[in-house]
């Protein structure tokens, strides 16, 4: 046995190559795979395979658009079946796809049953519903009988299937197509096929028109669900005559008067590709955060239409600015990619202009056209040899019956006879028609079978002349398609006409052929300040020492007795407006921006502080107070550092804050007060006070600061600014304010110990 192995000749054949090149050879497959047989359409038909396999299915299965309706499953199994080995639940999805109105243009599928809604509720089962053709899906079909286009093997070889449908209309750019490849994808939205065949005409008339030109037909898509294109005419221009671009869609709106002076937005139309029950969860999510504070509610009271209805706060409000928020906030208003990569006669993946698209398939019905007059040629000859030897047999008529009745094989005999020396009934020389097939006087087996099969009821005279009127219909039929096949301007006026009896059918008298899609201006998008969307109220706001935070309506007395959670108390509580933005300084250094329109109601306890901004855990909220615009503010640190901040610097546009104090653990925010007049006063925890000119103190954006006072132990307490011709205040044990005015023991510079502090100086350290 080790002998055998050792035999070079027995050992098993091996081969070897590199695993970059096996990958890549595997990938590059099924890469094309992917490209050409499944995500990517083709721009004749505008079908990927998988559709085309339904629509072809469903013929098979003569479920015209009269006919009754069939089982789901049924089609779906026997696409899978045939010529479709993928799962069911995929062939279903795109069956139940071409179905929905509101997600094709021009639906190909007649479905019957639960086939999904725009709220984004999926199909039945498919054991639940049923479903035909559509006659769009007829047109696309119409000319598979007719030799119109090339079958192929099916995917075991055991039935055939046609390679692209013979399509009547531009349906790749009528119903649209989306998908994504290895490395490529596509994104074509629908259009109007009134309008797509109007474009067709021209380009048929003239050839060598511009995309530009093409426009003055095609304006824009054409999205089922509607809507309003606010997309500049250039930018549409130049996304069609590259390929690639974008639309952007917005809803459809109007203001319905309501009694005493009060209004409504009434949507009637929302975008493509957008779920209702998300756009209204989306949306009721704004009015919940306050995001849109001059929103009040919004209501469904769709049925069969989309009927949307959003309730400002006040009847003051603008419904155009309502609406521009609306807009940049939901998708009300979103893009609509372009990119048209298809498939050129099934095989080049490109991305095409709208001019290239129009041009294939029009070359495409071109083809068609020849194919099927070829076909019809090739029936027509077949049906003028047939009638040649009828009308042979009928000038013969003694002749044949006597071969039939005692000729042994009468097949071949009546091919062998010499029709042209034993007619009985012609009267002269120029009614005699020599069969076209037999190349002599006899008959050919064609004509001979034909002969054998016809019925003794059509002996009748009235029945030779019939023959005959029939065979010069067929042959000056012949002549003119003869002449079509020659001539290649008749054929495209003969393309031009099916064309146009295509727009007769599905045009603008259609139900569903007008238009939908509308165009506007966007107008100019500005920036709305939070204080212009918020009506303007008098709120109280009200804060606990465990960082609980409300909003009472009015200015209520400061004094008055609050609720709050066992164990808490008031610690901020100051009148303000809902316009007002609130600034939140934290020990960790950071400054949190909050809207007063956003704060909870004043009916509960409120919400904690930590939830609305990102304040950490271990920070504390050192100050609560309103925003004033071009205020500065003295910001410093337990150790002893601080600088002076612009106000309008300190606000922050996120949940996370803005980081203001520089901090080094353990030191820890402790100051932040409004700077006047002209002098600092720091006291720090050995009670040492320290008086100096604010001058001293740099103005900064972000930083450590500089020192404020110097100590041996210990750090800051508390800082204040204040105008020394005044004196410097504080409160007493006692609560009563008291001023010194004399300070000069305490006067001195930046970073100095100062002496101890007045008589009568509060115990916390504390100037406030």
């Amino acid at each position: 046995m080790t002998d055998l192995l050792d035999d070079p000749n027995m050992r098993p054949e091996a081969t070897a190559e590199p695993l970059r090149r096996a990958l890549g050879e595997r990938y590059l497959t099924y890469a094309l795979s992917t490209i050409m047989h499944r995500a990517l359409p083709d721009a004749r038909d505008g079908l990927k395979p998988v559709h085309r396999r339904i629509l072809y299915a469903m013929r098979e299965l003569r479920l015209s658009s009269t006919g009754g309706f069939r089982k789901s499953a049924k089609i779906s199994g026997d696409v899978m079946g045939n010529y479709h080995p993928h799962g069911d639940a995929a062939i279903y999805d795109a069956m139940a796809r071409l179905a929905q109105d509101f997600a094709v243009r021009y639906p190909l599928v007649d479905g019957q049953g639960n086939f999904g809604n725009i709220d984004g509720d999926n199909p039945a089962a498919a054991r639940y519903t049923e479903a035909r053709m559509t006659p769009f899906a007829e047109a696309l079909l119409d000319g598979l009988a007719e030799d119109a286009v090339d079958y192929r093997d099916n995917y075991d070889g055991t039935l055939r299937e046609p390679v692209v449908l013979p399509a009547a209309f531009p349906n790749l750019l009528a119903n649209g197509s989306s998908g994504i490849a290895v490395g490529m994808a596509t994104n074509i939205p629908p259009h109007n096929i009134a309008e797509l065949i109007d474009a067709c005409l021209h380009l048929i008339k003239s050839p060598e028109a511009r995309d530009e030109t093409l426009l003055n037909y095609i304006p824009g898509p054409d999205f089922p669900t509607g809507g309003v294109i606010v997309e500049p005419p250039e930018s549409i221009a130049q996304a069609y005559r590259t390929g690639r671009g974008s639309f952007r869609l917005r809803a459809r709106w109007q203001v319905e008067e309501l009694p005493r002076g009060g209004w409504q937005i009434v949507i009637t139309e929302i975008p493509y590709q957008v779920q209702k029950s998300r756009l209204i969860e989306r949306i009721a999510d704004l009015i919940q955060t306050r995001k849109v504070p001059i929103l009040a509610d919004v209501r469904d009271e769709s049925t069969d239409d989309v009927r949307l209805i959003l309730e400002p706060r006040t009847r003051t409000v603008d419904p155009e600015m309502l609406m521009g928020l609306m807009f940049r906030n939901t998708d009300l208003e979103l893009r609509f990619s372009l990119n048209m990569n298809v498939l050129i006669d099934g095989v080049t993946p490109r991305v095409c202009s709208l001019r290239e698209v129009l041009r294939a398939f029009l070359d495409f019905r071109q083809e068609v056209l020849l194919r099927r007059s070829r076909h019809r040629m090739e029936k027509i000859d077949h049906r003028l040899e047939v009638l040649e030897g009828l009308i042979v047999a009928f000038l013969n008529l003694d002749r044949v019956i006597e071969i039939i009745r005692y000729d042994d094989a009468p097949k071949a005999a009546l091919m062998r006879e010499d029709w042209g020396r034993s007619f009985t009934r012609a009267t002269s020389e120029a009614d005699y028609v020599p069969p076209a097939a037999s190349g002599g006087a006899g008959l050919s087996e064609v004509q001979a079978e034909a002969i054998l099969n016809m019925r003794l009821r059509s002996l009748r005279r009235l029945e030779e002349m019939e023959l005959r009127a029939e065979r010069d219909t067929l042959m000056a039929e012949r002549a003119g398609l003869e002449d079509l096949l020659d001539d290649a301007s008749k054929q495209w006026a003969t393309v031009a006409d099916e064309l146009r009896e295509v727009k007769k059918t599905f045009g603008k008298s259609h139900p569903i052929g007008a238009r939908r899609t509308g165009f506007a201006e966007a107008g100019q998008a500005e920036e709305v300040p939070i204080e212009a969307m918020t009506p303007r109220e008098p709120i109280t706001v009200v804060c606990s020492r465990m960082g609980w935070i409300r909003a009472m309506t009015g200015h209520i007395d400061l004094n008055r007795e609050l609720k709050f959670k066992d164990g808490d108390g008031p610690r901020f509580l100051f009148h303000a407006e809902t316009t007002d933005r609130l600034l939140v300084f934290g020990s960790n250094g950071r400054f949190y921006t909050l809207s007063a329109a956003n704060l909870p109601g004043g009916r509960g306890m409120g919400e904690p502080l930590r939830l609305m901004v990102d304040l950490p855990n271990e920070a504390e909220i050192v100050d609560l107070f309103i925003h004033k615009p071009g205020r500065k503010l003295l910001v410093a640190s337990s150790a002893g550092d601080g600088f002076v901040v612009a106000e309008d610097e300190v606000l922050a546009q996120t949940r996370t804050g803005k980081q203001v104090l520089n901090l080094r653990p353990p030191a820890r925010a402790i100051v932040c007060c409004p700077v006047t007049g002209d002098a600092v006063a720091c006291v720090g925890e050995n009670r040492k006070v320290l008086v100096f000119a604010l001058d001293e103190l740099p103005e900064l954006a972000r930083g450590k600061g500089v020192r404020l006072q110097k100590y041996k132990d210990g750090g800051l307490s508390d800082a204040t600014t204040f105008t020394l011709s005044e004196g410097l205040s504080w409160r007493d044990p006692a609560g009563r304010t008291r001023t010194e005015t004399d300070l000069g023991d305490w006067l001195g510079k930046r970073a100095g110990t100062g002496r101890m502090a007045p008589r009568g100086f509060p115990r916390d350290n504390r100037f406030t």
